[in-house]
């Protein structure tokens, strides 16, 4: 029920799940917004990775790859859902990372909003994967936009890179 966070069936349920419809049509996951996790970690070849997740073909915009990331409750912050969201997705927690930024990478006419928080850790964690993803990968930052990108982060991804570059001016 709305109202009511808890564990049923495996599927962690918050007051923020539900679709949010603008009057174009256009739908969004999160009655309160969205948020998800860009992690960085260096790879051992020297070049930086991102956390990315390949995601469940059941899931909207199935088949593609994003952030772990999704609804946000309505005692939430944009940083407090990407990291329950990332401990739900991938197994990973707030004592693995350190945020950076936050930046709000897609706002709807409706006034919905995705926030994207950065963070980084000092290795590449180790995760695991829930129903919702097929796959979890490190891909090299500079590889990202090589895969099938959920549409949404494909968009954000060009404003990611570049305020990774104003947070990390050495790469």
């Amino acid at each position: 029920p709305v109202g009511v966070t808890g564990l049923r069936g495996g599927v962690v349920r918050g007051d923020g799940d539900g679709w949010v419809i603008d009057p174009d049509g256009s739908r969004y996951w999160g009655i309160h917004g969205a948020a998800g996790l860009l992690l960085r970690a260096p790879l051992p070849d020297g070049s930086t990775g991102v956390l990315l997740q390949h995601r469940a073909a059941w899931s909207h915009q199935g088949g593609t790859w994003a952030l772990p990331g999704g609804a946000r409750d309505s005692h939430e912050s944009a940083i407090d859902t990407a990291i329950r969201e990332a401990e739900e997705e991938a197994g990973i927690t707030a004592d693995d990372l350190r945020v950076v930024a936050a930046v709000v990478t897609l706002e709807a006419p409706g006034g919905w909003t995705y926030t994207t928080v950065i963070a980084e850790t000092d290795s590449p964690v180790r995760t695991v994967a829930n129903f919702e993803s097929t796959e979890l990968r490190w891909v090299d930052e500079k590889r990202v936009d090589q895969l099938p990108l959920h549409p949404a982060f494909g968009l954000a991804w060009p404003v990611l890179r570049d305020r990774i570059a104003m947070l990390d001016p050495q790469s």
